[in-house]
């Protein structure tokens, strides 16, 4: 695969040196944009647009240039999941309850970006408010995969992964609350970086569940990705639960050597079920990791065959919190009915799709009189073990761990109707949310000319370590990694 946008190391250097005009990166992704045909009609990547505020961008970049130090992303464009909220263009998460709505500010994340001297080049399409595996069940349509167009791109996060893939910009944002970075990462054959909860500020990502929400980022290479992570993150009073510790040169990692570091291989991450060409992959990019003088470990997370069923209840609980903001009283869709009940009912009826209406339904069950300690307490009770799971496995030597980051390759739109089964599409990825431990997905080869994603993951705040691991394995595959 080939991806016609620099890097972004490559377009910061050469904007500059003044070699290339930010502008002109701004109109090579319109046209590249155009050629793969990330529109509604084709590939229906953006969702929103607006190129007049991206080249005002552009040319506060070379303003910044003059007048400071060079940011990190200085003349990269960035494309911008439809939750973070931003100033001049919408932000409906996928929905039509929120259809046109314009934020009266803007998101951490999106400021810290332009502050580094990136340009926010459009909204991508999502799974609405960020409930699913695919990028199907966005009010405005499936996204589809740049690499196989009858395949989704995975989800939440599906129309960043794609933005990324396709060639249209090498970093772009997305938000992470059971995978919904590393699985469309894996799907699309790109980088995706959850880091810990609490080293990216969630102030201006609307809320699906508070508590297991990271803002991600997506790159084409881990050096993108490291770079994305290192602009957006550090501490930020908006957010109480954001961490007051400082924050590393994430794409300096690759520095470091991976001999004598120990790689775990959890057990329950390779069970007999999972498609053995995915194992194949993954073992080999294991062997690459121990000829660099890496000690590859067997080691077990005992409790990780529960994180799935309290991932979706906590997780439910929480969204259907979260959403009963949206009634057509403050802001987004209103629709009139029989009263304050009956405009209640009417909007969020018309408002919301059948998958977000499933979930605040399961939510609000699982939190009622009678069910919360049968269900959420034990579900909280569950993710505490989990968690120390990952904590006892680290305590004990082990530097990072290595697992497959989906049970299979991308899917074909419309091919996974059970909900249940959609759900299993973030086995490998739900427990690192429920711990709020940093884990990432980089491309470790194909089966069947898709793409095969390995995960990465690290203990509380040690991006730098799995960063270092994942610049490793990225040089010892090379183009092996994408073929």
């Amino acid at each position: 695969m080939s991806f016609p946008c620099a890097s972004a190391a490559t377009l910061r250097e050469e904007t500059c040196a003044g070699t290339r005009a930010a502008a002109d990166t701004v109109d090579a992704a319109v046209t590249r944009a155009r050629a793969v045909g990330a529109g509604r009609d084709r590939l229906n990547i953006f969702v929103a647009t607006d190129l007049a505020d991206a080249r005002e961008h552009a040319a506060a970049g070379a303003q910044q240039m003059s007048d400071t130090a060079p940011g990190l992303l200085l003349g990269v464009p960035v494309a911008l999941k439809d939750n973070l909220a931003t100033l001049t263009l919408p932000t409906t998460c996928g929905s039509r309850i929120l259809e046109g709505y314009v934020s009266p500010y803007e998101a951490t994340a999106v400021r810290k970006l332009r502050e580094a001297g990136a340009i926010p080049f459009g909204k991508t399409n999502m799974d609405e408010f960020g409930m699913g595996s695919s990028t199907e069940y966005s009010a405005y349509g499936p996204t589809r995969n740049p690499l196989a167009h009858d395949r989704v791109p995975g989800g939440s996060s599906g129309g960043s992964a794609a933005a990324v893939a396709a060639g249209i910009v090498p970093i772009a944002l997305g938000s992470d609350t059971g995978g919904s970075v590393r699985q469309p990462a894996a799907f699309c054959g790109v980088v995706g970086i959850k880091p810990t909860y609490g080293r990216v500020s969630r102030f201006g990502l609307v809320a699906f569940a508070s508590s297991l929400d990271h803002v991600g980022v997506l790159g084409t290479t881990v050096d993108d990705a490291a770079r994305g992570l290192r602009a957006i993150a550090g501490h930020d009073w908006l957010d109480s639960t954001s961490a007051e510790l400082d924050v590393p040169d994430f794409h300096l990692a690759g520095a470091s050597p991976v001999k004598g570091m120990v790689i775990g291989r959890p057990k329950e991450y390779f069970p007999e079920s999972l498609d053995p060409r995915i194992r194949d992959r993954c073992d080999a990019a294991l062997e690459h990791l121990r000829a660099l003088g890496a000690e590859i470990r067997d080691v077990s997370l005992p409790n990780t065959a529960m994180a799935i069923p309290a991932y979706y209840i906590i997780a439910l609980a929480e969204a259907s919190s979260n959403l009963a903001r949206f009634d057509g009283v403050r802001y987004g869709l209103r629709v009139e009915g029989d009263g304050l009940r009956g405009m209640y009912e009417a909007t969020r009826s018309q408002g919301f799709g059948a998958e977000v209406t499933r979930r605040i339904l399961l939510g609000t069950y699982v939190l009622s009189a009678g069910y919360y300690d049968a269900y959420y307490r034990k579900a909280q009770q569950v993710r505490t073990l989990i968690a120390a799971d990952f904590s006892a496995v680290f305590a004990g030597g082990v530097d990072v761990l290595f697992t497959p980051t989906a049970p299979t390759t991308a899917f074909r739109i419309g091919a996974v109707s059970d909900p249940y089964e959609m759900y299993l599409s973030d086995i490998f990825t739900v427990t690192a949310n429920l711990a709020g431990v940093p884990a990432m997905s980089q491309p470790i080869g194909r089966v069947d000319a898709l793409p095969v994603g390995g995960q990465f993951i690290a203990t509380h705040f040690d991006e730098m370590k799995m960063l270092t691991a994942a610049y490793a394995l990225e040089c010892a595959l090379g183009a092996e990694a994408r073929a």
